[in-house]
């Protein structure tokens, strides 16, 4: 009963418009019957509890019915994170100047709050030419300006960051030089999910790569950004995927460079620093932690108590058309 409401609650909000949006997408892609897919959709979200998103993002076109069990929903999902994670540990990563004091130990680099006066500002200023500003309740690449500091006014530019409420200054992070051929403009970050298990173990369970559009700052996917699934050598193995171009590629769209084979440098070490901050606040066991890779190693940009289940189990990702829910099943009892 309770997906039939949700269907016709989607149905009510307008949602039916992107539902057939999505079915042609799929029909293009696939060559499959519209009938057919749209029959196909509905019945996959009331059999597997799956959204028309996810059907796409799945390739639940493609794939038989004894291996879309294999996948991990929406449903699975949140029901995961609340089990795992309490609450009353949420703030520490819902703010993110909570989330810099409680893991200070591995962001190396500076910042500030500027709720402290603009003393504790201008100090921070001190030998930078640009740092970054963000909104601390802020997401998804929203609420963040980067800031260069040549022909400012230090008065004017702190009162008009506290009018913002960009109450967080950080000094900005310098990129490896290999993730800079990927795309030199943004911080092409490593999203890492970390189950902290039964047993007390703060397990990997899997790592997408992220690279900016080179149109702005962020490698965010609601910015245009594209991500992949890394192989667990930390290798570009598959084409990175577009939200915003419902595209796949294996080249920069912008700087034409070739993603196919690259591996990221100081993966190992990424996966180890996760593992430490996983331990850290054990109220949280199951967390995304976003990650940079600077010239001298891995850096936490921050963290997420909510990790994605869909992004890496695209479907073009995986050669054997499962989905990944052994894998946090397993992550969380071992």
């Amino acid at each position: 009963m309770g997906r039939i409401i949700t269907f016709f609650r989607r149905v009510a909000s307008g949602s039916f418009k992107r539902f057939f949006r999505n079915l042609n997408i799929v029909h293009k892609e696939s060559g499959k019957n519209r009938l057919w897919l749209f029959f196909s959709m509905i019945f996959s979200m009331f059999r597997y509890g799956i959204g028309y998103l996810d059907y796409m993002t799945f390739g639940f076109a493609y794939i038989k019915k004894d291996k879309r069990k294999t996948f991990m929903t929406m449903d699975d999902n949140l029901s995961l994170a609340r089990r795992l994670n309490n609450p009353e540990a949420n703030p520490t990563f819902t703010d993110k100047l909570n989330f810099n004091r409680t893991f200070n130990e591995y962001l190396k680099r500076d910042f500030v709050d500027l709720k402290d006066g603009f003393d504790a500002f201008e100090k921070f200023l001190e030998g930078k030419t640009c740092f970054f500003a963000k909104e601390p309740a802020s997401f998804g690449g929203l609420g963040v300006m980067k800031v260069e500091l040549e022909g400012k006014d230090l008065r004017e530019l702190y009162d008009d960051l506290m009018e913002k409420k960009l109450f967080l200054a950080e000094e900005a992070i310098t990129q490896h030089e290999e993730m800079n051929k990927l795309c030199a403009r943004s911080v092409n970050t490593i999203r890492i999910v970390t189950l902290l298990s039964d047993k007390g173990n703060a397990n990997f369970v899997y790592a997408l790569i992220r690279v900016g559009s080179g149109k702005n700052d962020v490698d965010n996917v609601t910015s245009g950004g594209m991500y992949t699934l890394l192989s667990k050598e930390g290798v570009i193995t598959h084409p990175m995927f577009c939200d915003k171009t419902v595209s796949y590629y294996t080249e920069h769209p912008n700087n034409g460079f070739d993603f196919m084979g690259f591996k990221v440098p100081y993966f190992d070490e990424a996966l180890k620093l996760c593992q430490k901050a996983a331990k850290v606040e054990k109220r949280m066991r199951y967390v995304g932690w976003d990650v940079a890779i600077t010239p001298t190693g891995p850096v936490l940009v921050e963290g997420n108590n909510l990790p994605g289940y869909d992004m890496c189990q695209n479907h073009r990702f995986h050669d054997s058309n499962e989905g990944m829910k052994a894998a946090f099943e397993y992550a969380e009892k071992n």
